[in-house]
């Protein structure tokens, strides 16, 4: 497999060989994106893997609402936002010195 793959994500199953099919770019969205905003962070090499053109349509698919990763990874590809639905905490939220960050 290629630097930029992340064969920790798969705890639960071997690995894939392979990504090719969409279903398997989606599969290693959801999960780079469920390490992500749990505080894992991706590779340089992830990272730039994930952002070239043939991953779009992947991660038009995933539709994780509730990911912050997510929706970067919209942002990233050019696709319209999409409404957040993930918890917003009212002590981050209204926090008076958040636009400073």
């Amino acid at each position: 497999m290629a630097d930029w793959f992340d064969a920790t994500l798969y705890p639960d199953e071997e690995p894939p060989e392979h990504i090719e099919s969409l279903a398997d770019q989606v599969d290693f969205l959801c999960r780079l994106c469920a390490a992500w905003d749990f505080g894992i962070l991706p590779k340089p090499e992830t990272i730039a893997e994930i952002r070239r053109e043939h991953w779009r349509t992947a991660v038009e698919a995933c539709n994780l609402l509730t990911s912050p990763a997510y929706h970067l990874l919209r942002e990233w590809h050019g696709l319209e936002p999409r409404p957040y639905l993930g918890q917003q905490l009212s002590y981050i939220r209204d926090d008076p010195w958040l636009s400073y960050v």
